[in-house]
């Protein structure tokens, strides 16, 4: 497989297990983008230990040199974020795109868009565009996914091509090099989901803005009835939510959010209340299993500008 070009800006990264037809199908996707030659250095494949056989995408990569694919095999399943951290030590481009393995390009002059959003200025002052969440669309309706857009004011913005916003969206995204050289990488201690508003956190207070661009649009595979996770994976999510809040806000906003999220947690568990009592004891833990290291002035004054939904 090809090695990487430092002169030249993006790298598309792709961390897949026991989907090797979603993953083929986005190779040769991928594969039709215009100017893919030019534009992008890297085209990332992480398969992590997948119990079936990704045969078909291997030979595609063998069979397309011109595409700058590179295909690693790890020895575990590395999970999401650890995966993405392992491409990343991989990489050299400035520019990294990551996708679920489950998603695809929609516009195939997507590419030549991503360097554009990073260097506009879309404020006065002199914070940069660290991270760039894309538009994405159920691939199955064409409906626009309310679960992969970058505001929770979604009703008023899903029009809005182009706000400042206080997170992203893990599922398609696009993260400037040097948020990861201030702030470290995607987080690998969380049991399940929300390793984005860590990392958007940790980007906020570094001085980088977070944007939504629907000029890069994404068809995404996953039903739009969502993939209802099971009581752990919500008590986990319930747990990091609060831990994020614990960590970066404020603390009121720390009791509201584990106080709110409890309750999301009882609805859709069906009222588990022993997971929900075991969800309070590690609350409690919280304080001295984690430190705070609370985001500064500027970045409060950026949340509060973009309209971010702090209380939960």
């Amino acid at each position: 497989m090809s090695t990487p070009d430092t002169h030249t800006g993006i790298a598309i990264v792709i961390i897949t297990y026991n989907r090797p037809g979603d993953a083929l199908e986005l190779a040769q996707n991928i594969s039709r983008l215009q100017q893919v030659t030019t534009l992008c250095s890297e085209v990332i494949f992480v398969n992590n230990k997948s119990t079936v056989s990704y045969s078909a995408l291997e030979a595609f990569i063998e069979q397309n040199p011109q595409i700058p694919f590179r295909y690693f095999i790890t020895d575990e399943n590395l999970g999401v974020s650890r995966g993405r951290n392992f491409a990343i030590q991989q990489s050299t481009a400035p520019y990294l795109v990551f996708l679920d393995d489950d998603a695809l390009f929609r516009n195939l002059d997507a590419l030549q868009f991503i360097p554009q959003i990073f260097t506009q200025s879309v404020s006065t002052n002199t914070q940069h565009v660290g991270i760039i969440s894309f538009k994405v669309y159920y691939h199955s309706t064409g409906e626009l996914q309310q679960t992969a857009f970058a505001h929770k004011q979604f009703e008023r913005r899903k029009t809005w091509h182009h706000f400042e916003t206080a997170y992203f969206v893990g599922c398609a995204h696009a993260i400037h090099r040097n948020v990861f050289d201030k702030t470290g990488y995607y987080p690998v201690n969380f049991f399940y989901g929300m390793e984005e508003y860590d990392l958007s956190y940790r980007a906020i207070d570094a001085g980088f803005k977070i944007v939504y661009d629907d000029r890069v649009v994404i068809e995404h595979k996953e039903s739009p009835q969502g993939r209802l996770p099971n009581k752990d994976k919500l008590r986990g999510m319930w747990m990091n939510k609060s831990k994020v809040a614990f960590k970066f806000l404020p603390l009121i906003y720390f009791f509201s959010t584990a106080f709110m999220w409890s309750f999301e947690y009882l609805r859709k568990s069906g009222y588990h209340f022993p997971g929900w009592l075991k969800g309070w004891a590690e609350i409690f833990r919280i304080p001295s299993t984690e430190k705070r290291t609370p985001i500064n002035k500027n970045g409060l004054s950026y949340l509060k500008k973009v309209e971010a939904r702090l209380w939960y």
